[in-house]
């Protein structure tokens, strides 16, 4: 998820992100198997994520993923200003698939002709869960239907992480609020 990406962010999603751990350094980026786009499409609360400037005072992060124009992704990012009833903060973007043989590598874009990599590596059998990353390792969400994730699944997810490359010592929880809705796949 890319919830609350301006101008900067899409920028430095672009350019691949260029601070901390290469992807050089790291093994190849893996991405789940296969991913069903409809069943992907809905809303999705942030649980955790690496920090970004784009995202800073965010609480209640949300994003929600809508077919759009010309087989784009609509995507609807908000949270709430550094309160859960603090000021609603909104980024409108799109999303478009970059790998159509298993359709966990996307590219999304909040600010004209610059694209930024999403790509899903952790995704729960029945979507449940997912987990958005960056083949730089900079940027990582980890996502759920609900506004929180039961401590066996989010260790189990951490420790896919880990091997992956990504260092859970960055990974920040977000705080959402009590007794959210439970969202449910669109398709």
């Amino acid at each position: 998820m890319l919830p609350r990406l301006g101008a900067l962010a899409s920028l430095l999603l672009a350019l691949g992100g260029c601070a901390g751990r290469s992807a050089a350094e790291a093994p190849p980026l893996r991405t789940v198997e296969r991913v069903e786009l409809e069943r992907y499409l809905g809303t999705w609360y942030e649980i955790a994520a690496y920090p970004q400037r784009f995202q800073k005072d965010c609480t209640a992060t949300t994003a929600t993923y809508s077919p759009g124009p010309d087989g784009e992704i609509r995507v609807l990012n908000r949270c709430r200003k550094k309160t859960l009833d603090g000021r609603l903060d909104e980024a409108v973007g799109r999303a478009r698939v970059v790998d159509a043989n298993t359709g966990a590598k996307l590219e999304v874009s909040f600010f004209g002709p610059f694209w930024g990599d999403y790509w899903i590596i952790d995704l729960g059998q029945d979507y449940e869960y997912a987990v958005v990353g960056h083949p730089s390792r900079e940027y990582l969400w980890i996502l759920a239907r609900t506004p929180t994730l039961a401590a066996p699944t989010y260790d189990a997810i951490i420790e896919r992480l880990v091997a992956q490359g990504y260092d859970p010592a960055k990974l920040v929880r977000t705080l959402q609020p009590p007794g959210a809705p439970v969202s449910t796949p669109t398709g």
